[in-house]
């Protein structure tokens, strides 16, 4: 059974390629055999894997040097909520600008899961996440407005001072395979639970397009000083919550088998 619903905070919804989710929490499960050795392709019953991720903007206006069509610089972005590497879990992303760019439609191979562009106007954009081979067939939605111009428009704008909008979400992989799991238990971007004492599981097979492209390190990104820490207490408390609440409402199934 496919199954996916939304967690978050933030203004945005995401979205997954089918029916709309109308819960908080995403939620995924690939059924189908890829080739690869059963041991590996072994799913996982009763076994969530969860990836928390941030999405947003960044948009710096340009002061003395913007004009009537390009006033502010900007960034667009999918990251872990604590800057590691993603890529772990998700093979590329597609930024969908509006119509008035030039090849408005951006893909993203490797982290990080940005893309950067100036211009002056406000608008959706629509963010596609592919997962690596082993994690999930599905494809998932992301939307976010794009924002350049602070809450309170009436102050002064500020070229140094960034406008900052994220939203925070989790994606869940239900029953995932012993080799997906093996792969990333031990990778800083994921949660994975305990597995029963004794279980015992394959060794991990790398991805080959994972190990040849070069490793993200986030220290390298200097968005990082503007980014919201969502690891802090109150932050963790806020998540707690939600997923209680996601526990009292229920998931959302968008395929069944």
């Amino acid at each position: 059974m496919h199954s996916l619903s939304t967690k978050k905070h933030g203004p945005d919804q995401p979205d997954i390629v089918g029916p709309t989710p109308k819960s908080q929490r995403s939620k995924m499960v690939k059924s189908t055999e890829d080739g690869e050795k059963k041991n590996l392709n072994k799913r996982l019953k009763d076994v969530e894997i969860s990836v928390p991720i941030v999405y947003g903007n960044i948009a710096f206006w340009l002061g003395k040097k913007a004009s009537e069509y390009q006033s502010h610089k900007w960034t667009v972005y999918v990251r872990s909520p604590t800057n590691e590497d993603l890529g772990v879990v998700i093979k590329r992303a597609v930024f969908q600008l509006h119509s008035s760019f030039n090849n408005p439609t951006r893909v993203v191979e490797s982290p990080p899961f940005e893309l950067s562009e100036a211009g002056w106007g406000e608008f959706e954009i629509a963010i596609t996440l592919y997962f690596q081979s082993d994690v999930c067939d599905k494809l998932l939605n992301l939307y976010h407005h794009l924002k350049l111009y602070p809450e309170d428009e009436s102050g002064p704008m500020s070229a140094k001072k960034p406008v900052v909008v994220e939203s925070y979400d989790e994606i869940v992989f239900s029953e995932p395979s012993e080799g997906f799991f093996a792969r990333v238990q031990n990778h800083p971007a994921v949660i994975v639970p305990r597995l029963p004492a004794g279980f015992s599981l394959p060794p991990p097979v790398p991805l080959e397009d994972v190990n040849e492209k070069k490793r993200f390190d986030s220290k390298d990104n200097p968005l990082n000083q503007w980014f919201r820490n969502f690891s802090e207490a109150d932050e963790l408390l806020q998540l707690a919550a939600a997923r209680q609440q996601v526990s009292m409402n229920g998931l959302f199934s968008i395929c069944i088998y």
